[in-house]
């Protein structure tokens, strides 16, 4: 959205695994114009990433220099420069302050921002990237309940008074991709149309037996081999398993009973709609730009604008 009075004061990077998303957001914060490319850390080579960086945002800083803030999986070992993790609680002024600056060849500097971590009994839990969302989705008017952002590792977020109080990492996104590709139950598995029917029954199973998961996972090739599901509706039922496994699990650990606010847009926040409406669990979707709202709040609480 492009705002008449606002001037480019600040970039903003979201700049991830798969994929680059920057910003160019304005002195009321704005987002003015936005740039999106699959070039994420992975396909970057030779880790040049100050070039990348530099091609995709020159239309923005050809005739001025604009502060950068950085967040997500560019700041990882495999990143561009790795920062340590910040401990919870955590909200914008922890961020601002963590900030680690690096000069550009061009004269200008980009910030990085950290990432989070948490101690679990089992282990530790670390995050990139989605910290600055959960900021931008508190500058939004979200500072409070609990959130999931759903991906290849999706992530359940507590936040407290606009701070993140705890989290929790599930690894659905990645199983389902592994099950689905290397294991005997994909190979009964066809391309379809989404079938809603096939995932709710899967999320039900996945919420009723998520002891059962090991063994409740077969049932994904029984199904379609016993004619229960078409072959195309077995990907969605799996989906729905392991979707419903999680919320189970993450639902449970609150007395919360507020809404749970979904992150994010597309076809897999859809699909944990869906599962939470089963569970018996009001969602909610946040506001667009939510990143580079985080990204504004973080760089004004550190004076960077």
């Amino acid at each position: 959205m492009n705002s008449v009075a606002s001037k480019p004061a600040l970039i903003g990077v979201d700049w991830g695994t798969s994929s680059f998303r920057a910003y160019l957001i304005g002195s009321d914060g704005a987002v003015l114009d936005r740039v999106s490319t699959s070039e994420g850390i992975m396909q970057v080579g030779d880790q040049v990433f100050e070039a990348v960086l530099d091609r995709l945002i020159s239309p923005w800083t050809a005739t001025a220099i604009i502060p950068i803030i950085a967040s997500g999986m560019i700041t990882s070992r495999n990143g561009w420069v790795e920062t340590s993790y910040a401990q919870l609680p955590l909200g914008a002024d922890g961020l601002a302050e963590a900030l680690l600056p690096h000069d550009l060849g061009n004269g200008a500097r980009i910030h990085f921002v950290t990432g989070a971590a948490t101690e679990h009994p089992g282990g530790p839990d670390v995050m990139r990237g989605e910290e600055t969302q959960i900021i931008g989705a508190s500058a939004l008017g979200l500072s409070e309940g609990k959130f999931v952002l759903p991906g290849t590792h999706s992530k359940w977020v507590d936040v407290e008074a606009g701070e993140i109080v705890d989290f929790s990492t599930y690894m659905s996104g990645e199983v389902f991709a592994a099950l689905k590709e290397h294991t005997i139950l994909g190979s009964l598995m066809r391309k379809g149309d989404f079938e809603e029917y096939a995932f709710a029954n899967g999320v039900e199973a996945g919420l009723k037996g998520a002891s059962d998961l090991l063994h409740n996972l077969f049932h994904v090739r029984t199904l379609p081999l016993m004619d229960k599901i078409p072959n195309d509706a077995a990907a969605d039922y799996l989906s729905g398993s392991l979707i419903g496994t999680e919320v189970a699990s993450a639902t449970s650990k609150t007395e919360n009973k507020k809404a749970v606010t979904i992150v994010g847009r597309g076809d897999l926040t859809n699909r944990y709609e869906i599962a939470l409406r089963i569970a018996g669990v009001r969602s909610q979707k946040s506001p667009d730009d939510v990143v580079a709202a985080g990204h504004y709040l973080i760089a004004r609480t550190a004076g960077l604008i």
